[in-house]
């Protein structure tokens, strides 16, 4: 009780430094040296003692309006467990952050944190460390054994079939189960978690986080189907008959090729051909068909986070040369005029495999691939300059600029373009819209009765803070459809957009 009453009174009170952002700089930790990381494919961060990390959430600023909130979907409550941390209340703190957040040591590892973006310390210093506040409160609850299952006292009698176990399928999941409903997440491949399991390198998040987390999951009582296709498998007609609602989570995994000449030779890969088998061996996978970039030449079409997901594991693998394109200019190091405080910043970043080696080569097109006995052996290039005309953005060819660049391996890391033709789509005859992307209204139902959709395959390809949102969001849809009310929390309707 004189708990409850210390945080009632300092929820009336400013925060707990008031002049923590003027006295403090920004601190993030160190990465670990670069010789040592490349032999071992751990996360790369160096420990962040809990003394430094409450001087960094010192510096959330009383700024009234929190815009930090906005910036994140999921509406984490951001400037009070930055206040609880610096109270040294790591528990509270712990408890304030899973009030809006399933996963969060998953978003404080791998969400590019727009919240950072938004912060109003932002405008005109360095943003508050919230990234890093946010996965330590999580790491250390762990440790102190706070997160515990939450288990139902109802039991609903109504199922609910979740096809796909990514972050939206499994927050939809854990939330429906939370509420008394039986669930059943099924996944066509061997491994529960999809990307955060098969698209993720070790590196970035080592599987450990996501096994015990899962393993809450199966104690509270959701149950997981792996190697189980909907549509092959089980059929649609027999999974609308065995379940009182069907929730499809199934993400945007119809990756985007490039068919330019020359692209049928031998080495050329999709970078979703190419990870997932680095992650298998970590799994201890040891008969599994592998892609290698050992003392290879490699280039990798795409600048995005999975470029650099290729780029680190390539130079893990002992890859002799790495090239990373991008047909977009290079960034600003600071914002332009053009994009403002607080939408996103389009800045110069370098992730961690970035640093580790390889080469960044912006405004580059790939005109042919050129083989020779069958597999590629170099690229054609040319430099592109950006040409808008009546609004439209497109790419013009820089005369004399022609370059043959080597080979041994291309990877293809372009996004995604929509969800995969899958049977599962087709047997239940879900409408999809102008994008390829199954077809819903604000409260996620789909053109059939019954039928939900969340994350990626609904929304297109997205941030992981928004499929744990929209799978939060998803499943109090869900729970009112059966039961016809929720007191689930619904962050986000599915037609709410990023703040960019």
């Amino acid at each position: 009780m004189k708990q409850k009453q210390l945080w009632l009174l300092q929820e009336s009170n400013e925060m707990g430094d008031a002049r923590g952002f003027l006295e403090h700089d920004r601190e993030v930790p160190e990465r670990r040296p670069v010789s040592v990381r490349l032999k071992d494919w751990k996360e790369v961060y160096e420990d962040f003692s809990k003394e430094r990390l409450e001087v960094q959430a010192s510096r959330c600023m009383d700024c009234g309006i929190p815009f930090c909130n906005d910036g994140c979907p999921l509406g984490n409550l951001i400037p009070e467990w930055n206040d609880l941390v610096y109270r040294d209340q790591w528990e509270e703190a712990n408890h304030r952050l899973h009030a809006t957040n399933n996963f969060p040591e998953f978003t404080g590892r791998l969400c590019p944190a727009p919240c950072e973006g938004s912060c109003v310390l932002g405008i005109n210093e360095p943003p508050v460390t919230i990234k890093q506040v946010e996965v330590s409160i999580i790491d250390h609850a762990w440790e102190m054994g706070w997160v515990k299952p939450i288990i139902s006292q109802i039991q609903t009698g109504k199922r609910i079939a979740v096809v796909g176990s990514g972050p939206a399928g499994l927050a939809a999941a854990q939330q429906l189960t939370r509420v008394g409903h039986e669930v059943v997440v099924f996944e066509k491949a061997d491994r529960i978690g999809g990307l955060l399991r098969y698209g993720i390198p070790e590196f970035k998040l080592e599987k450990k986080h996501l096994d015990r987390r899962l393993a809450q999951m199966e104690v509270e009582g959701t149950e997981f189907r792996t190697n189980t296709e909907i549509g092959i498998d089980i059929s649609a007609e027999e999974l609308m008959k065995g379940f009182d609602a069907v929730v499809l989570a199934g993400g945007a995994t119809q990756w985007r090729d490039l068919p330019i000449p020359g692209r049928e030779l031998g080495g050329i890969h999709q970078a979703m051909q190419y990870l997932p088998q680095a992650n298998r061996i970590q799994e201890g996978d040891r008969n599994t068909e592998t892609i290698s970039a050992k003392d290879k030449k490699v280039v990798i079409i795409g600048g995005g986070d999975t470029g650099a997901d290729c780029l680190g594991t390539a130079l893990r693998q002992g890859a002799e040369i790495v090239n990373q394109f991008e047909i977009m200019p290079r960034p600003p190091e600071d914002r332009s005029d053009s994009n403002p405080w607080p939408t996103w910043p389009l800045i110069y970043r370098v992730s961690s495999a970035h640093e580790e080696g390889g080469k960044r080569i912006f405004a580059i097109n790939t005109s042919e691939f050129v083989g020779e006995n069958g597999n590629v052996k170099y690229l054609k290039t040319h430099k592109v300059e950006q040409v808008f005309e009546n609004g439209k953005m497109s790419f013009q060819e820089i005369e004399n600029s022609e370059e043959n660049i080597e080979a041994d391996i291309v990877l293809l890391a372009l996004g995604f373009t929509g969800p995969e033709k899958s049977p599962i789509l087709e047997q239940l005859g879900v409408s999809l819209d102008d994008k390829g992307n199954v077809d819903r209204s604000e409260d996620y139902k789909t053109s059939i009765e019954g039928v939900f959709t969340c994350g990626d395959m609904g929304r297109g390809q997205s941030l992981i803070v928004w499929a744990i949102a929209e799978g939060r969001s998803c499943a109090a849809s869900v729970d009112e459809f059966l039961m016809g009310a929720t007191e689930l929390p619904a962050p986000v309707t599915a037609k709410e957009t990023p703040l960019n």
